[in-house]
């Protein structure tokens, strides 16, 4: 434990402990974004450097809110993040029943406000994501500057109301799908196997890597959209599903013609909602649409867990609109900045400021009088600037779902 100071007004006690507090397994349970896979285990499988965790406690010790943190980019800059194993989770834990002044509180306190470093990102996450929106009010009663990026719309499949109505999928794809696999039948038999919970194994991983080697991404490209085919990415999934609550939130569906691995299907289930975090197939076996039948299989299967949504990810709309999903929640990207005048710069390179901060931002005569101090803190804006929009690529790059042409 690094640092305690009790916040009457708000009666909270901030907490700042080194590395990934075990706190944020009980916050899980009660987290406002109902993700109860947002355990410790998993923000540490990013293996993030000088990782922190701030946290704020009621009288009784029970956490109400809990921000990991990490470091990004050159050091002497300071820029930090929350990490996560995959967005739109690189978000903070709230409690459900978190107060708006607890949280402010939080942001407010000298040393949380030292920890979070000037310029901190939270993101990418989904707009909708009610920890988010909380986070960003509070964030701006407490004084920060808060800068927000639009990296798209997500699409959204009602699979549960779909597969009840008895229409999905259409007859003429259920006939598409039926001569893809005679086609690929004649390679070798097919198998589909579903691993999740206690049956992720070493045989799984391989068929996942082995794939990817194959794939788009695996031959075509430098492999930084690879989930399982890099060393470091398949090791922080390696890391994940150590704890049992996460390897259960985590599946993969994967296809095999004639004992040979040929697609899969990667995802996350969050209570009655599903994440696509990514797909990929062999294209060895590209004619027989190997990718379209295993995402088929899976949502089957999906439905029968008890998923009601599938969350397919921004971009490529096409075959998404033809499964019959719609626009969704927009993705976004938050940078929490200290310094007002610096945030103004920044909002230039990373995205115009919260509209929760605009008219307060025009109204403010200290804002003026801070304006006639930008020039001689261009020098410093320009290296945060330059490390947020690195990090912000970079972290952007790797947490993007896999979505080939199927």
């Amino acid at each position: 434990m690094l640092e305690r100071r009790i916040v009457p007004e708000a009666g909270i006690r901030v907490a700042i402990t080194r590395g990934i507090s075990p706190a944020l397994d009980a916050l899980a349970r009660r987290s406002r974004s109902g993700s109860c896979f947002m355990r410790a285990a998993w923000f540490e499988a990013a293996d993030a450097a000088n990782a922190q965790t701030v946290l704020a406690m009621r009288p009784d010790g029970s956490a109400v809110a809990a921000i990991p943190i990490a470091g990004i980019g050159p050091p002497l800059v300071g820029t930090r993040a929350v990490p996560g194993s995959y967005w739109p989770f690189r978000s903070i834990a709230v409690a459900a029943d978190a107060l708006p002044a607890e949280l402010e509180a939080l942001l407010s306190a000298p040393q949380v406000r030292r920890a979070l470093s000037p310029v901190w990102r939270v993101g990418p996450v989904l707009r909708e994501d009610r920890a988010v929106t909380m986070l960003e009010q509070a964030a701006v009663r407490a004084g920060w500057t808060v800068l927000v990026r639009t990296l798209g719309n997500t699409f959204v499949l009602s699979v549960g109301d779909q597969i009840t109505g008895g229409g999905w999928p259409r007859k003429s794809t259920l006939r598409r799908l039926k001569n893809y696999e005679r086609q690929l039948a004649q390679k070798g038999e097919l198998d589909i196997r579903f691993v999740t919970g206690s049956a992720w194994d070493e045989e799984a991983f391989k068929a996942l890597a082995a794939i990817e080697a194959n794939s788009w991404v695996g031959r075509r490209s430098d492999g930084s959209g690879a989930q399982f085919l890099a060393p470091a990415q398949c090791a922080l999934w390696r890391r994940a599903v150590r704890d049992p609550h996460i390897a259960e939130a985590l599946s993969a569906t994967i296809l095999t013609v004639g004992g040979e691995p040929a697609a899969f299907s990667f995802d996350l289930r969050a209570g009655e909602r599903q994440y696509s975090i990514a797909s990929s197939y062999d294209e060895r076996f590209a004619a027989g649409r190997p990718g379209k039948i295993v995402t088929y299989r899976q949502l089957e299967w999906a439905a029968r867990q008890g998923v009601q949504t599938v969350d397919l990810g921004v971009g490529d709309s096409g075959y998404k609109r033809e499964m019959g999903a719609v626009a969704g929640s927009q993705m976004i990207d938050l940078l929490f900045v200290r310094n007002r005048s610096i945030g103004r710069l920044l909002s230039f390179k990373w995205g115009p400021m919260s509209e929760l901060a605009c008219p307060d931002f025009r109204a403010s005569a200290d804002a003026r009088r801070r304006r006639k101090r930008i020039v001689a803190q261009v020098a410093a804006a320009a290296a945060i600037a330059a490390t947020a929009v690195a990090a912000s690529t970079g972290c952007a790059t790797r947490g993007t779902a896999q979505t080939p042409t199927r």
